[in-house]
């Protein structure tokens, strides 16, 4: 709190912007501070409520230690000066006796004594004050229930009692009758009494997620996996990190070690680590710490007890020690409450639980399915598997090495890596034998090997300086042709570097002042890259000319290089008259390779002309060649090619439209990509490329899963930032298919990689992450969530001068979320953002959008007295749309306009302005135009001439020109055939008719 309320009003407005807060250090913290600022009023009124907020503080932030002190006073309070207390604050009062008992219960350094005594006390209060005893009994039997002893009578007291006002809610007492089932071995008739709560009909604030937490074993049990998975996800949701509902991140750890989630599991504790430090009730810690162990046991058990863990803050933990430390902990824990209640209820239940083993191997929950060795810390990449014995021998490896290299073969990968793994022992011996050459040569191939896997990270300043080093050493080794040719890979590489020297300056050119280099004019940049691939391509050509004599396999590699050349050229530049120079160079390169048989580079010329026919636009050519490459490769070979050959054939049909056939081809190429090693076909593109044929045939659960494998297989490979690009698209197309609970669960866990934890991943990607996860959020209904992650969103991007459109699009969707949370002081601040950045680079459509719905909204919630706010809303929309339409902006669907006018109608209406209201709908029609077999038009027309005759029938009580107009409508829809937009009228006509 920044500064301290001087008046009431002020304090009040405080404690309910409080209350908007998350339950959590901060929100105590503030709490605290109201509290002693009402103080100083003298007034009871405010201090009751300052000291009913600051119990809820610690009550839901899991200090059960504080929150008895506080209701003490508020206890004294009530018993000095009842007659402050109106009915509301009454019913606080007496509601909150169950939190202190609650509170109580969970402390095991208070004697049994104490809680039989408060219990008591309760009874003793209520009766006293005409109140019903119903309350009273549940917290008899929950004490029964935590001690351990006569529990079925206790539970007979309450159940058999008809519920009162002071009752706890329903889902929360069909928690506790399910639970009474469930501790008697009745799984049935716990889930059967669970229905309400796990179907969404019963809710509180705890609910459902603490009876999801205790029903996820019991479905697994039942075999209703698909419903489990559901609610883990919904329901991890509802309690993640926080400290009140510790107990439930608990037992969702321990359902995902028993399903075979155990990666997952590890990657919950994580997220919840400072559980650890902030949960300060002994009881939640101890059903906590038994979830944690039951995870760390299972972890363990399967080989991985050094796996690196998150843990007790203050040093680092493997499995094993935290394993260890937690179950020191718990079973203190557990003695201390059986010593209080004198039973061994806890440890029993304690073991019960650790005692339990998997009920699945495994059970697939999210779109990310991942195994423990993927959780292990990264170590150098396993070196891949050839097809054959590698030899044993240095001499005989490097042999095998470069004749594989030769052909093109991709098992010279593994001989390489074997090698680099041979020369960097300090007991390496370099053989003396001539075919092996000197040690440089072998240090050169190795950096040349070094620098293909960079460029395929797209590291390409990286393996250009490799090329290069490379080129010196194999000059040293007097080997002239190598040398070429790793020059002129350094040179295409160089050129691929971004940003290229001549791009940059002409970029920085095209830039205006005080902009980045991402505002740079586009066809500036496409005019640099088109010139640094043309002279990368001359220099290829110079290299070329001064190396005669090298060998053919050599020589069929530098035109492959200068084919390369000229297609980047072609891809850069999207000119269909650069195509040619490219088919040019592919037709040398392929009879170069025909007169000499070099049957890779044969394949390899004519998936580069197909690969140029599909760039040029002419895919029935593209398509033609890559069939026959297809069929030659899959009877002469060589195989390691079909692979890419499918793949492309696959894009190509997608191209055309043909989705089965891409569908077919892409299939075989990622079966048979996985005979191959990892660096020598592009898997993730082929499952990428998958998912899109997936999505032409309506298998969208299977494009899901080829998009996040893809992305998987991205990851594992290195290229991090292509892998969370790929994600991004997997959530956003969760989203779109309404699998609300998949996208959000997918991007929680890749916001904890470490990469975008450290802050080392391109923060705009993580804020594409963020925003998607936060309209997941309020298309799942979690408002609040949601609101918060748009507002810091907002606050962020603000920042972002190189990209103003950006953010005036996050801030127009954070001032609709805050128009519908009510506040529209703020919600007029973040739309001025937006409208400041739309300025810069405009987003019509967008910030358009945004006012309009602030102006309805505003209307809607005040009625005339929000009428004044909501025509600036509009005016502001009225100028966006008069400068769209002086540069010609065209938006999707309806013009801005007759939006604009449609909800100048919409809210006039809204605050009683009948007249204006129908002016203004008059308009919109008439922009709309007449509707024509257009569905979507069709049906806005209907709309407006509904809410037309709504207007003017029932408000204006003209009924008879309300008649006609809605008449005439309905005959003009049905005749187009548009019956059901017809109907609505038809049944607005027929109530009016009648009056109502």
């Amino acid at each position: 709190m920044q500064t301290a309320p001087q008046t009431t009003d002020e304090l009040y407005e405080a404690l309910r912007e409080n209350d908007r807060r998350p339950y959590g250090r901060t929100r105590t913290v503030t709490a605290e501070e109201l509290a002693e600022a009402a103080e100083l009023f003298g007034e009871p009124v405010p201090l009751i409520h300052a000291l009913l907020e600051l119990q809820e503080a610690y009550t839901y932030g899991s200090e059960p230690r504080k929150s008895p002190v506080v209701f003490a006073r508020l206890l004294n309070l009530f018993d000095e000066q009842p007659g402050v207390f109106d009915d509301r604050l009454r019913h606080q009062l007496f509601w909150r006796f169950k939190w202190v008992a609650n509170a109580l219960r969970s402390l095991p350094e208070v004697p049994l004594a104490s809680l039989r005594q408060w219990q008591t006390e309760m009874r003793d209060r209520y009766e006293k004050a005409g109140l019903d005893l119903q309350p009273y009994y549940g917290q008899a039997y929950q004490l029964a229930a935590h001690v351990g002893e006569d529990t079925a009578l206790a539970y007979e007291l309450w159940a058999g009692r008809t519920r009162g006002r002071l009752s706890d809610c329903e889902a929360c007492e069909t928690c506790e009758r399910a639970l009474y089932h469930l501790a008697a071995g009745d799984d049935e008739r716990a889930l059967r009494a669970w229905e309400p709560v796990l179907a969404g009909k019963e809710s509180c604030q705890e609910e459902p997620a603490r009876s999801v937490s205790y029903a996820l074993l019991p479905l697994v049990r039942a075999g209703r996996t698909d419903e489990v998975r559901r609610l883990h996800l919904a329901g991890y949701r509802g309690c993640r990190r926080n400290p009140s509902m510790a107990g439930e991140i608990g037992r969702h750890l321990e359902f995902c070690a028993l399903t075979g989630n155990e990666a997952r599991g590890l990657e919950l504790l994580a997220e919840n680590r400072t559980l650890f430090d902030e949960v300060d009730s002994p009881l939640s810690l101890l059903d906590l710490l038994t979830g944690v162990e039951v995870l760390l046991a299972r972890v363990e058990a399967l080989g991985h007890g050094e796996l690196p863990t998150a843990g007790f803050p203050g040093r680092s933990w493997t499995v094993a020690s935290l394993r260890a430390e937690v179950r020191r902990r718990a079973d203190d824990l557990a003695a201390r409450f059986d010593a209080r209640n004198g039973t061994t209820a806890h440890t029993d239940r304690r073991r019960t639980r650790l005692d339990r083993t998997p009920l699945l191997e495994s059970l697939e929950l999210t779109l990310r399915p991942r195994t423990l060795a993927d959780v292990a810390p990264a170590t150098a990449p396993a070196a891949p598997e050839p097809a054959e014995a590698l030899p044993e021998s240095p001499a005989e490896l490097i042999k095998r090495a470069r004749e594989l290299d030769e052909q093109g073969h991709p098992d010279a990968h593994a001989c390489w890596a074997r090698l680099r793994t041979l020369t960097t022992d300090p007991d390496y011996v370099h053989p003396d034998d001539p075919e092996a050459g000197p040690p440089a040569r072998l240090r050169a191939d190795l950096l040349e090997e070094e620098a293909t896997l960079a460029e395929r990270k797209d590291a390409h300043a990286d393996a250009a300086a490799l090329y290069e080093e490379a080129a010196g050493l194999y000059e040293d080794a007097e080997l002239a042709g190598h040398a070429v040719i790793a020059r002129a890979s350094a040179v295409l590489a160089g050129a691929q570097a971004v940003p290229p020297r001549a791009e940059a300056e002409d970029a920085e050119r095209a830039v205006p002042e005080g902009a980045g280099a991402e505002g740079a004019d586009p066809q500036a940049r496409t005019a640099a890259q088109v010139a640094v691939f043309s002279e990368a391509h001359a220099e290829l050509v110079r290299l070329h000319e001064q190396a005669p004599g090298i060998a053919p396999y050599l020589q069929a590699r530098l035109l492959r290089l200068r084919v390369s050349a000229h297609g980047l050229r072609l891809q850069a530049s999207g000119d269909s008259e650069h195509a040619a120079p490219v088919l040019a160079e592919v037709e040398l390169l392929f009879d170069f390779a025909t007169r000499h048989g070099l049957t890779g580079q044969i394949a390899a010329a004519r998936l580069l002309r197909a690969t140029t026919h599909g760039m040029a636009g002419d895919l029935p050519t593209a398509l033609a060649e890559a069939d026959g490459l297809v069929e030659v490769l899959r009877t002469d070979g060589p195989a390691w090619h079909l692979p890419r050959a499918l793949s492309l054939r696959g894009k190509i049909q997608l191209g055309l439209g043909d989705a089965e056939a891409a569908y077919a081809s892409l299939s075989e190429g990622v079966r048979l990509a996985a005979e191959w090693p990892a660096e020598s076909v592009d898997t993730p593109t082929l499952h990428g490329e998958l998912a899109q044929a997936c999505m032409g045939l309506g298998r969208t659960d299977e494009a899901l899963r080829h998009l996040t494998r893809s992305a998987e297989l991205e990851l594992r490979a290195g290229t991090r930032f292509d892998a969370f690009c790929t994600y991004s698209n997997a959530a956003q197309l969760s989203l779109d298919l309404g699998r609300i609970d998949d996208c959000i669960a997918l991007l929680d866990s890749l916001l904890l990689e470490p990469d975008v934890v450290d802050g080392e991943l391109d923060d705009r990607l993580v804020a594409q992450l963020r925003l998607t996860r936060a309209r997941a959020l309020r298309t799942g209904d979690d408002l609040k969530a949601a609101t918060a992650e748009f507002v810091a969103l907002a606050a962020e991007s603000a920042g972002w001068d190189d990209d103003p459109g950006s953010h005036a699009m996050i801030a127009a969707e954070t001032a609709i979320l805050l128009g519908e949370a009510g506040e529209f002081t703020k919600a007029r601040e973040v739309v001025d953002q937006a409208l400041a950045a739309h300025a810069r680079d405009p987003r019509y459509e967008q910030v358009s959008n945004a006012l309009r719905e602030l102006a309805r909204l505003r209307a809607q919630q005040h009625g005339p007295e929000g009428l004044t706010d909501a025509r600036a809303f509009l005016d502001d929309a009225g100028r966006v749309a008069d400068a769209a339409r002086t540069v010609g902006f065209k938006a999707h669907g309806r013009s801005l306009d007759t939006a604009l006018a449609y909800e100048h109608g919409r809210i006039n209406a809204y605050a009683g302005a009948y007249d204006e209201a129908l002016t203004a709908l008059d308009k919109a029609l008439g922009l709309l135009g007449e509707p024509g077999e257009d569905h979507h038009l069709a049906a806005e027309w209907a709309e407006c001439v509904r809410l037309a005759g709504v207007v003017e029938g029932v408000y204006l009580e003209r009924t008879a020109p309300a008649l006609a107009r809605i008449e005439a409508a309905a005959d003009r829809l049905t005749s187009l055939g548009h019956s059901e937009e017809a109907e609505s009228l038809t049944g607005l006509a027929e109530r009016l008719r009648d009056g109502e």
